[in-house]
Formats: structure tokens, sequence, C-alpha cells
């Protein structure tokens, strides 16, 4: 093979290479993004149905049901203007209450129930996803302080 060839082949060669490595790497991005939308969202049916994300807002009081086993729990979650019926087998966090804030991991299901994975707890008190904040801000809800948009840090992962 001439010198020229070799270089060209050599170059569609590294090419092809890094290509597979960025599909690889962009694959792997795609299957880990998880989206937070808020329980009006949720409602309207604005949410994949294929894939996990996240609901946040409030715990809704007097929703908290736990089931004869006690890894079953149910629970609904409210913006202040709509509510998604959730529920989660698993140990609840210890900071898990009504009128507290949450965000749940999971999907819903064909009749309508948000089946969560994963349940986390609001960690302090200066601390609600901005989303959350803004949609309880907009429905009026007392909990919609300004100062809990944007403290504590990023969105939880």
């Amino acid at each position: 093979m001439k010198p020229r060839t070799k270089r060209a082949v050599a170059i569609v060669g590294g090419l092809a290479a890094l290509g597979v490595a960025a599909a690889l790497v962009l694959n792997a991005f795609q299957s880990n993004l998880v989206f937070f939308f808020t329980p009006t969202q949720v409602a309207k049916k604005e949410v994949p149905l294929d894939r996990n994300f996240r609901v946040g807002g409030l715990v809704e009081g007097g929703t908290v049901v736990r089931h004869k086993d006690a890894l079953n729990v149910s629970f609904k979650i409210t913006d202040g203007a709509e509510s998604v019926p959730v529920t989660y087998t698993g140990i609840l966090p210890d900071l898990f209450k009504e009128g507290k804030g949450v965000v749940a991991e999971g999907r819903v299901g064909v009749d309508g129930v948000f089946k969560a994975s994963q349940v986390l707890a609001k960690h302090d008190e200066n601390y609600m996803p901005p989303e959350a904040a803004e949609a309880l801000k907009q429905a009026g809800h007392p909990m919609a302080k300004e100062n809990f948009a944007g403290q504590g840090g990023g969105n939880p992962r």
C-alpha cells in the first residue's frame, strides 16, 4: 500500500472510532437524563410516558396511606393547583411528612398514578426546587415564599 493510502485509511479509521465513541457517550447521557415536572404538568399529561422523570411539590395533607405491607405507601403531591397520586414501595426518608416538600422519581402508569422508584425529601428549610416554588407561587400557596426559589444549590440528583 502506498503511504498516501495508509494515511487515508488511518484518518478514516480514526474518524470512525471517534464517531462511535461520541455516539456511546451521547447514548449514556440520554439514558441518565431525568427531567423535572410539576403536578400541574403531570395532570395535563405534558410528561413523557416512556421514561422516568421527577415530579415535585408538597405532600398533600391527609393523603398519606401506609398499606398493610409496611413498605407500600400512597400519597398525593400538590403544587397548590393540581395533585398527583403517587405510590411508592420502599423506606421513605426521615424528613418525609405531610405538608413538606418532596421530589419523587418514576413514571406515570396507564391508570394515571405516578409509580415512584425513589422519593427525596426536602433537606433543609430554605430549599425547594425552583420549578416547584414557581408553581406554588402561581397557585397562591402559602408555602411559596420568595426565599425558597434558588436557595441551597442545584436540583437534587
